[in-house]
């Protein structure tokens, strides 16, 4: 490796210990905000950083993936580090994603017309299944990273490649029903999807979700047809 890539690696390490520090610091913030206008601008903050340290892990992945890189333990480690404040992040982003049904709205959920508490418990269970979708993501980003590690420059083992299409393919899939789910909870919140046509997709999603990695897995490409997610009008 040379010394300029080195350099480099460590100014970033010292980019990735700094970004931290203001995360953890805007964290804190957000948790103790003392009113909702704080909250929500300490929210901002936190996303600001989380996309600092996220681009920082995409430079760090780039290296992990390197030939010329031979000990990739501090690399890896880095990257860790990372990954730990975007779980933490993911966990306030479910909690900004559903504000519009604030925490006063959940504790007061019994106390909802039919009609509303359904439509929350249809948000919550959107938020939910893109959560679950956004984790089994970093695990297939994780192996494919794993597996091109272990490929030489010429790339011959065709197996390996295979996989490797194969995790690509599976993120790009996941990504779109993201988009989708996260669209519907809009139209719903705004109140251009009602309740019954979300019900009507539930049980093929929840199939996406918990089993797209069985081996007798068969995708439905046509679950979101008959919604209107493209339709900027909605």
């Amino acid at each position: 490796m040379s010394r300029k890539v080195q350099a480099e690696i460590e100014r970033v390490f010292k980019k990735v210990a700094e970004g931290i520090e203001e995360f953890e610091d805007c964290y804190d913030k957000v948790l103790n905000a003392s009113n909702a206008s704080q909250k929500e601008k300490y929210e901002t903050d936190l996303k600001k950083e989380i996309k600092k340290l996220q681009r920082l892990r995409d430079q760090i992945k780039t290296w992990i993936q390197s030939n010329e890189i031979k000990d990739k333990q501090d690399l890896l480690h880095h990257r860790k580090l990372i990954e730990k404040q975007m779980e933490k992040f993911k966990a306030i982003e479910k909690e900004m994603k559903t504000k519009a049904y604030s925490k006063e709205g959940l504790l007061q959920s019994t106390k909802l017309d039919p009609k509303e508490k359904e439509k929350l418990d249809l948000c919550n269970w959107l938020v939910d299944s893109v959560d679950a979708l956004s984790t089994q993501i970093d695990v297939l980003e994780a192996t494919a990273e794993t597996i091109e590690g272990s490929l030489g420059k010429k790339r011959r083992d065709v197996g390996k490649v295979d996989r490797l299409s194969e995790l690509h393919e599976r993120v790009e899939r996941h990504k779109h029903h993201i988009w989708c789910l996260e669209r519907i909870q809009r139209l719903l919140e705004n109140e251009s999807l009602s309740t019954e046509q979300v019900q009507r997709i539930q049980e093929d999603v929840n199939y996406y979700v918990e089993q797209n990695d069985d081996e007798e897995f068969v995708e439905d490409e046509f679950i979101y047809d008959e919604l209107p997610l493209n339709d900027d009008d909605a």
